[in-house]
């Protein structure tokens, strides 16, 4: 059973930074391609940033690109996603996803696994 447990997430004042951290198991993590979502109240849920098994290849949505940084630590089974100077706008609940493949992956549809999701709210 796969298995996605997001932390990291909380209240940041704008222009701040926060950590998003993202724990996998269940077979080894360089099977997956990663992806973070997030999803604002009435809104759907869109792709903030994916990254593909090794960390070699990355994509951005552009409203995220050069504010944050996906990354992966295979041998810790973790992702990241590093987010500086922080928007009111990009107050939501973050989450995480993992699909097995070799290539990189920027809709909903394509991811299998989902984490439950962790909050972030910016103050302006």
């Amino acid at each position: 059973q796969v298995q996605l447990v997001e932390s990291g997430g909380g209240l940041v004042q704008a222009g701040g930074s926060l950590r998003l951290s993202c724990a996998v198991s269940g077979r080894p993590f360089s099977s997956y391609a990663m992806g973070w979502f997030r999803q604002a109240p009435g809104k759907e849920r869109e792709v903030v940033a994916a990254i593909n098994w090794n960390g070699g290849n990355t994509y951005y949505a552009g409203s995220v690109k050069g504010r944050f940084t996906i990354s992966r630590h295979n041998g810790k089974n973790t992702g990241y996603l590093q987010m500086n100077s922080l928007k009111p706008e990009d107050t939501a609940v973050y989450y995480c996803a993992a699909t097995v493949g070799g290539g990189i992956y920027s809709t909903y549809s394509s991811y299998t696994y989902w984490g439950q999701g962790t909050q972030v709210t910016v103050s302006s």
